[in-house]
């Protein structure tokens, strides 16, 4: 499953962003949001035909045009039909309602009742910038010029020949993208959520660790003897071994997780938690692995299924639904230590109540 990674060449317009209808954000956090990067589809879904998508409440189409992939909003220009009713007749997707096409770029390119018209502009798709990386379609829905641009997460070892690429299908979840991502940081919830995957319910001490603020958020290194094997694999381990656990936070709703195997191998994770709205998550999982290499894909899906299934259930249950950045609105505990950097993280981005309500 080792996708290309290829950038779209087409460059949409610059132009204010707007708040989709039935925003479900508050306006200032919408257009913070908007500025960053976000995985929409497996780039293996996404072929000539339209594909439906949502990303902070906008509808949006993804589609194929001879090899040019194209993310725009799901409405054609000319009377606001959704363009994932349509079809793809090998030039372009086509509107059902009056035929217009759109090809490359998002532009029209047929007309059916004035085939000899020039075509105006403003027939043209709102299209946003489209990046295929880790297998996966990523998109901005108010991309950013200069230096500090948000930039896509890293991945790291993906191009590295020594490892396999695991993709794995996206998560959906009934609730909000910050509850996914603190859960996926923190280390204490391992004895009491995953004892029927890989974690020892009597190994419940969290050892010390600190965070260290980045650009991009915090990194974490957090050292303990709780096994990461599955427990059903029958893979016997190094006596006295203590496994670390690399944590990179890339705000606002992305990271990753290095496990540091035993012979120097490793894994690592990514949760990219893409914000369908600001209650509903698809969760988008790539791999990167030089462990048990032989291990088929399926199974390596299937095992994080199960991990996802048990963290869910907690994501979904947790009050209040989204995540209070004032931190003297909950009690802490000395483990919460990533689950704090990655709230003072987001009040330093300028985030505000929405993510509280």
């Amino acid at each position: 499953m080792n996708m290309p990674s290829t950038t779209a060449t087409i460059i949409p317009m610059k132009r204010a962003a707007t708040l989709p209808p039935h925003c479900t954000f508050e306006p200032e956090d919408w257009r913070r949001l908007a500025r960053h990067w976000y995985p929409v589809a497996l780039a293996s879904e996404v072929g000539e035909a339209p594909c439906k998508l949502t990303l902070l409440d906008e509808n949006l189409v993804a589609y194929r045009s001879h090899g040019t992939l194209v993310v725009a909003r799901d409405v054609c220009p000319h009377r606001g039909v959704p363009l994932t009713m349509g079809h793809h007749d090998g030039e372009g997707v086509v509107c059902p309602y009056h035929g217009l096409r759109f090809g490359a770029g998002g532009r029209c390119n047929r007309i059916p009742a004035s085939p000899h018209q020039p075509i105006p502009a403003k027939l043209h798709l709102m299209t946003f910038p489209a990046v295929e990386r880790y297998g996966l379609v990523w998109t901005c829905l108010d991309p950013q010029e200069g230096a500090d641009a948000p930039q896509i997460p890293n991945l790291p070892h993906w191009d590295d020949p020594d490892f396999v690429q695991v993709v794995c299908q996206p998560f959906d979840i009934a609730g909000f993208a910050g509850r996914q991502i603190e859960g996926f940081l923190d280390v204490a919830h391992f004895a009491w959520v995953h004892t029927e995957t890989f974690a020892d319910p009597d190994n419940q001490e969290v050892p010390d660790y600190r965070t260290h603020e980045t650009p991009t958020g915090f990194v974490a290194d957090y050292y303990s003897s709780m096994s990461n094997y599955a427990k059903d694999a029958g893979i016997p381990e190094p006596e006295g071994f203590v496994w670390l656990r690399h944590f990179e936070a890339h705000l606002p709703f992305t990271a990753t997780l290095t496990i540091h195997f035993p012979d120097d191998r490793r894994q690592v994770i990514m949760n990219a938690a893409s914000p369908v709205s600001a209650r509903k998550t698809r969760l988008f999982v790539p791999i990167v692995r030089n462990v048990n290499k032989h291990i088929p894909a399926g199974e390596i899906q299937a095992f994080n299924r199960r991990v996802f299934d048990e963290d869910r259930i907690m994501v979904e249950a947790q009050k209040p639904e989204r995540l209070p950045l004032d931190l003297t609105l909950e009690a802490h505990i000395p483990a919460d230590r990533s689950s704090i950097a990655y709230r003072r993280g987001l009040q330093r981005m300028g985030f505000g109540d929405f993510f509280l309500v």
